[in-house]
């Protein structure tokens, strides 16, 4: 079991993303809904600890192309995904790191993620603000 200053350490290097799965994970685990902008205690001191969660959960998600490997493969899918001509999706895909897609619900976020990946490009999805 990691010590209380390793768990700390780990809680505190979270991404927003990962702390809204990590609040997800506990409400649904655990049946422990953490407060806004506080600690929470369980019900007894032997308890779990809910830690401190977003205000407001991420719902809006930016795909970034990164890198890519095989340009040819990355701008046919970027011209799938964002209906831009041969040459604009050349450009997007030649201008990395770049947005994809702004601004979409998690499950668009990791599909458009998930077919970049497949042609060997680099992607990250960030919260959207």
């Amino acid at each position: 079991m990691p010590s209380v200053t390793e768990l700390g350490d780990a809680l505190a290097g979270l991404t927003l993303v990962q702390a809204v799965e990590l609040k997800t994970y506990l409400k649904e685990k655990y049946q422990i809904e953490p407060a806004a902008g506080a600690v929470v205690a369980g019900p007894a001191t032997t308890g779990p600890v809910a830690l401190a969660a977003p205000a407001a959960e991420v719902t809006e998600f930016n795909v970034i192309l990164e890198a890519f490997t095989d340009k040819v493969k990355t701008i046919k899918v970027v011209r799938e995904l964002t209906g831009q001509g041969l040459g604009e999706a050349k450009a997007t895909v030649e201008g990395a790191p770049k947005a994809i897609k702004e601004n979409v619900d998690k499950k668009t976020a990791e599909d458009v993620k998930k077919k970049l990946e497949e042609t060997g490009a680099k992607v990250t999805v960030k919260p959207a603000g």
